[in-house]
């Protein structure tokens, strides 16, 4: 708006608002969906439902900002005009490697349609991937393969056979390291990727086609004749229409930074964000509020098969590298406070609706709470309503009464976060929030509460890769990384004392990769060794667990198999409850009692509506109800 045409009093419109309303009707103009709802901020691109939200423009903006701003913008247009979310999840693989090299690559296929047919569209995307790249400079000096994520390199690969243009430069060694391994196991299948491009099935079935090449077959795969049954019912599959899911993102290692929820990608490059601004490696599917039947199922994880290794099979290399450490040993005091502070002021707002939601527990507490007597009692406290029987008749005992023991009073609840590299930024801002406001209600009712995080101690192994180099890298060395394990408040300290120490999850290079099996196995054993009669865990985790080091020389599903037994093993010969509230991560795959949300400001009501539920059910282990609101991407 110019200063001639405005109002007087009238505010003078910022300089970015015109090209904001420019890329938003771009994106809903290529979308073809007028519902999307764009919003502008500092965090990381997300496509969540139909609410995109968009890199916040610096103040001065050059041209270079502008495009990659209008390529992320197109990358999520065109993930929502040229996607089929159910017909993408009903021919995923199931094991996280294979799924991420996926992912990544139908991310590319919607990218070079959308650059196939327009020019601008081409060189925004081209823009975006370079600054995705290049930001953190990681990729630009890597020697080893293992350091280079595969979904990345393929994917690259794949839009380079799709559009004819080069990787960026930025991604150029990633590249390299895989180009020769990738072009001599599955060249021709990258070929025969581009007569498909328009046609999503046939590309699917390429992609696993590719996959089998490349040795990362899943070990159950689809079976195209029972697909082929749906062909005709899904005729408009050619024509890509948006509507038949909500959303659906990519999770590709770092082609985009982009998060959205279905299942979060069981990604394995979520351990790559080492910065803030670092590519993300671990980025959410998509989530659907209305799926078919045949789509829920593929949700679901196959069978257990006879001969599958279970939990004995599971090792580590060297565990002496791994350690357990209080949040107020990992920082001084000062610095505590000074976090303390930061989540105070990141999240003011949010402590109003969370505290509310807390209240509203407590209120559901107490009223079990109601005091119940037992009377006519020859020993407890005297009964001053039953005097009046010695007054009238002194030859009458006295009479005593003695307050009944509530249900709940005699628990322990555990939180268990999920600290990886994945959940920077908003969803670990949120989890830190709620978790404090949840243990300080709990402690009210006289319930203990212990706050657990779980991360490692180093990007890529630390030094349990380096002893597994020097001592010559043996074949299947099992788990390959530092562990680190943070209590940051036990069950017995009040929450006054451990308040400061859910700062430390603000820390810088604190969130790493994640390996959910073992940081389960650890919690649980804690619990076990608590006197109370009830115990209670609650895991909150925005993706399946991934460690790049242990990954690269192990099984691709040699993390998610131990996760899935530990699990089994609690829900089914353990006392204590276990539950999970996924973060844009279908949780469901993996345990009976859960609940998936979309975004991370969901998880104060998620997390205070299970417990409450618990507590209702009387210690029985009753399955838990999934309110509809929440219920998106649960079990049907």
């Amino acid at each position: 708006m110019s200063l001639s045409n405005r109002k007087p009093g009238e505010r003078r419109e910022p300089v970015a608002e015109p090209l904001k309303r420019s890329v938003a009707g771009c994106l809903r103009a290529i979308a073809r969906k007028a519902e999307i709802e764009v919003t502008y901020a500092t965090d990381r691109p997300a496509l969540t439902g139909d609410k995109a939200r968009l890199p916040e423009p610096p103040r001065k903006m050059s041209a270079g900002d502008v495009a990659v701003l209008r390529g992320n913008a197109d990358a999520m247009a065109l993930r929502l005009g040229c996607h089929d979310v159910s017909l993408h999840r009903r021919f995923a693989p199931e094991n996280a490697p294979a799924r991420a090299i996926y992912d990544a690559v139908e991310q590319a296929r919607v990218e070079a349609i959308g650059s196939r047919r327009m020019s601008g569209v081409s060189s925004n995307i081209a823009a975006m991937l370079e600054d995705r790249y290049h930001r953190g400079g990681k990729y630009e000096t890597i020697t080893d393969r293992a350091d280079a994520p595969l979904e990345d390199a393929v994917a690259l690969m794949v839009r380079e056979r799709l559009t004819g243009q080069a990787p960026p430069e930025a991604a150029n060694k990633i590249v390299d390291l895989w180009r020769s391994h990738i072009e001599e196991k599955a060249g021709p299948n990258l070929d025969g990727l581009i007569g498909s491009i328009e046609d999503q099935r046939a590309f699917a079935r390429s992609i696993r086609d590719l996959l089998t090449s490349l040795d990362m077959s899943d070990e159950t795969p689809f079976d195209p004749e029972d697909d082929e049954n749906d062909d005709e019912n899904d005729a408009q599959d050619d024509e890509q229409n948006p509507s038949e899911g909500d959303s659906e993102e990519k999770s590709q290692g770092d082609r985009a930074e982009i998060e959205t929820s279905e299942e979060a990608s069981d990604d394995i490059e979520e351990g790559a964000q080492e910065q803030a601004d670092a590519p993300s490696g671990e980025l959410p599917d998509e989530a659907e509020d209305a799926e078919s039947d045949e789509a829920a199922e593929g949700s679901r994880p196959p069978p257990r098969q006879a001969n599958e290794a279970r939990g004995p099979e599971y090792k580590v290399f060297s565990p002496k590298f791994d350690e357990v450490i209080h949040a107020e040993d990992l920082c001084d005091a000062d610095e505590l406070a000074r976090l303390r502070s930061y989540l105070d002021k990141q999240l003011s707002h949010l402590q109003g609706v969370v505290g509310r939601l807390a209240n509203r527990l407590q209120r559901r507490l107490l009223a079990q709470q109601n005091r119940a007597w037992d009377f006519d009692l020859e020993e407890g406290q005297l009964d001053p309503a039953r005097l009046v029987r010695v007054v009238t008749d002194p030859f009458q005992p006295l009479s005593f009464k003695q307050e009944k023991d509530t249900n709940f009073r005699d628990t322990v609840v555990t939180l268990l976060l999920d600290n990886s590299g994945s959940m920077r930024g908003r969803p670990i801002t949120v989890a830190a929030t709620c978790a404090d406001i949840l243990a300080r209600t709990l402690e009210r009712c006289g319930v203990k509460v212990e706050i657990l995080g779980f991360t490692t101690r180093a990007w890529k192994g630390g030094q349990s890769r380096e002893s597994w180099l020097a001592a010559g890298k043996p074949a299947s060395p099992g788990r390959l990384n530092d562990l680190r394990h943070i209590v940051y408040k036990a069950a017995d300290a009040p929450w006054r004392r451990a308040r400061k120490n859910l700062g430390l999850m603000m820390r810088e290079g604190l969130l790493k990769e994640n390996i959910d099996g073992e940081a389960l196995d650890w919690a649980h054993k804690r619990l076990l060794g608590r006197p109370e009669q009830r115990k209670i865990l609650m895991v909150i985790s925005d993706g399946a667990p991934v460690d790049d080091s242990t990954l690269s020389v192990n099984a691709g599903n040699y993390l998610e198999r131990h996760l899935r037994w530990m699990i089994e093993d609690i829900e089914t010969r353990s006392p204590v409850e276990l539950l999970a509230i996924g973060i844009g991560h279908d949780v469901t795959r993996y345990y009976r009692r859960a609940v998936t949300i979309i975004d991370a400001e969901e998880l104060g009501g998620a997390m205070t509506e299970k417990l409450a539920e618990l507590f209702e059910e009387d210690g029985a282990a009753v399955p838990i109800r999934q309110p509809a609101r929440m219920a998106a991407g649960g079990r049907r």
